[in-house]
């Protein structure tokens, strides 16, 4: 099972509001999802991003890939520098 984390689409139309989600890959954008990580909200300004840290580098340590637009994300916040920290001071 590949595990993904992701953008999920919430809101209405023209109002998008997005969820980060764990999900298995196979999985649609809008459907099952293994466990909510945070939020981000494009819409407000500055644009609205949190994140639970602890559990997405709990999940990027098992192995779950960030999407582009995660992974892009997560950066600004530092979390990506944090975890290829940790991943190579182990060795």
């Amino acid at each position: 099972m590949s595990v993904k984390i992701r953008l999920t689409r919430m809101g209405s139309k023209r109002k998008p509001f997005y969820r980060l989600v764990v999900a298995d890959s196979r999985s649609p954008r809008d459907g099952r999802f293994i466990e909510e990580v945070g939020y981000y909200n494009p819409l407000t300004e500055p644009k609205t991003l949190k994140i639970e840290e602890d559990k997405i580098m709990d999940w990027l340590q098992k192995g779950a890939q960030p999407s582009d637009t995660v992974r892009n994300l997560l950066s600004t916040q530092g979390v990506m520098k944090k975890y290829h920290e940790a991943r190579f001071a182990k060795k």
